[in-house]
């Protein structure tokens, strides 16, 4: 049953786990470990406190899936409730207000290669920890930006959305940001490359999670 609905979407499998198949929200956070992680490490926390944030997200999404109602996607829903997380558990200080400048909607992505192929990409430790401290020295309203549009993929709607910016904000601070890192990254890699969740922790998330889940 688990592997039939691992190609369903998050709403199919929403609806068996709200039908009693608990054990089914595992797909969920196989699925969404990545991001999630992407989102804490993003947010300067480091590997421990991010899985620490992901695990209370996980769990605290499976407590509210009822109220999931399929306005945005599940993606955007759930990254929500992670930045909520983040939010709480740091001591957040966001610009207001933003003059409108150095806006290029026509500016290549920061990065880029010839091959959109991501299978053929190579991972590249040394460079992941270049880009993360890259990302580091940036303040956290760039950095965010940052990490929604260009690693994990969010519409520039999205990323408004969740941040509570304006478009237009959203794209200046992701130009910003991209002005930031560009003279210390390279341009010829992907953003995927960033943060990885590695599998082997998956497994391990997958079990402290469901065994949360399990005692609720």
């Amino acid at each position: 049953m688990l592997e039939q609905l691992e190609k369903y979407s998050e709403e199919a499998i929403i609806d068996h786990v709200l039908k009693g198949e608990k054990a089914l929200y595992e797909i969920i956070v196989r699925r969404f470990n990545p991001y999630l992680y992407k989102i804490g490490r993003s947010y300067n926390y480091n590997h421990e406190d991010t899985q620490d944030l992901m695990q209370d997200t996980f769990v605290d999404a499976y407590k509210n899936l009822a109220q999931f109602k399929g306005r945005s996607s599940f993606k955007t829903w759930i990254i929500r409730i992670m930045l909520s997380n983040c939010y709480r558990k740091s001591k957040k200080s966001s610009f207001n207000n933003e003059i409108m400048q150095d806006v290029n909607d026509k500016a290549k992505p920061i990065f880029s290669s010839g091959n959109n192929d991501t299978s053929k990409l190579v991972q590249n430790r040394e460079l992941g920890h270049i880009i993360e401290n890259a990302l580091a020295k940036i303040s956290e309203d760039y950095r965010m930006v940052f990490s929604l549009r260009e690693v994990i993929g969010l519409t520039v709607s999205e990323t408004a959305d969740l941040l509570q910016l304006s478009p237009g904000n959203v794209k200046v601070r992701l130009n910003r940001a991209k002005k930031m890192l560009r003279n210390e990254i390279e341009k010829s890699y992907a953003p995927e490359e960033l943060f990885e969740f590695n599998l082997i922790y998956c497994d391990v998330m997958v079990e402290n999670v469901m065994k949360r889940i399990n005692e609720l």
